[in-house]
């Protein structure tokens, strides 16, 4: 199915339009694929264009699949919608719908004039774009919550300095490569004095290292600081372009996170270990947090359990 296609292009290209969402299109015609496209890294086409462009007049008559529903108003481009119906396409399906009030409304904008319709939701369409969906829905960052425990719930083993393995630890950090943001608690920065940086992976930009906590910083300490209200800290992240937030602090930050209901994902790599002895993964929680898509897979001899909190 086209979608799928669709879908693959995106999934191919993301974080290439970042701080824009990636979205995969694909132009099919008579049951042949006749253009295909990606949005473009920023300031660029959006992939709807790219895809018409490369269909040409084949467009005509034309069902065009696409990751997220058209954008409906004029931003640094101008809308797809009109760039649609302008090349003649009979039907649209889209894989989920845009959350940017400024943008949304494109299914609708397209009925209205006369085009087939049709919302195809897709939780692999949202999530590929799940850090940008929630920095313009919610107006703060996608967070993810990162932890290791071993069997016994323990995030600490005696005598050992780290709880999981090395492709365990690699993977974090291919986490903090992709995200905008990386933050611990002022508890972990005095015990363990974390760089948070991404290291021995590739790296387009590193992110921004944060503690959240009261200060002061130890000295030498290049984290930055960031004391107040942890929701108004997120909303002010996000105004300065944070979309996505990797939490690696301890029990006390992460539990302090989940009970404001300012976690989306988390991420606990369980190691094949009895701890017997340390904190514990979380502190109470006031009441029981529902997860939803659990998954589990093998990394090294670690096990990388998966869940949302908040679907995006």
């Amino acid at each position: 199915m086209s979608l799928e296609r669709a879908l693959a292009l995106a999934a191919e290209r993301l974080g290439v339009a970042y701080p824009n969402p990636t979205v995969g299109a694909v132009v099919e015609h008579g049951g042949e694929v006749v253009g295909e496209g990606v949005t473009e890294p920023y300031g660029g086409r959006h992939g709807e264009i790219v895809a018409l462009a490369a269909a040409g007049e084949r467009a005509l008559g034309a069902t065009l699949y696409v990751t997220m529903e058209p954008c409906a108003h004029h931003g640094r481009t101008p809308p797809c919608v009109d760039a649609i119906r302008a090349a003649g396409i009979a039907r649209v399906v889209a894989g989920c719908l845009d959350p940017d009030p400024e943008a949304a409304g494109g299914l609708d904008a397209l009925r209205a004039a006369g085009v087939e319709v049709e919302l195809d939701d897709r939780f692999e369409a949202r999530r590929q774009n799940e850090a940008w969906r929630t920095w313009k829905a919610l107006g703060r960052p996608f967070v993810t919550c990162k932890a290791a425990a071993t069997l016994d719930g323990r995030v600490t083993v005696p005598g050992v300095r780290w709880v999981t393995g090395a492709p365990s630890r690699r993977l974090v950090h291919e986490l903090r490569a992709a995200s905008d943001a990386v933050a611990v608690g002022m508890g972990t920065v005095r015990a363990d004095a974390p760089r948070l940086d991404a290291r021995d992976v590739p790296v387009t930009r590193q992110p921004r290292r944060l503690a959240f906590g009261r200060g002061p910083l130890p000295d030498g300490c290049e984290l930055e600081l960031r004391s107040g209200p942890l929701a108004e800290e997120l909303a002010a992240l996000a105004a300065e372009g944070v979309q996505s937030l990797l939490l690696e602090g301890g029990p006390t930050l992460a539990t302090a996170f989940l009970e404001q209901g300012l976690v989306d994902r988390l991420l606990l790599f369980v190691a094949p270990l009895l701890s017997g002895d340390g904190p514990r993964l979380l502190g109470d929680l006031a009441a029981p947090v529902g997860l939803t898509r659990l998954s589990a897979r093998q990394v090294g001899d670690d096990v990388l359990l998966e869940a949302y909190v908040r679907e995006p």
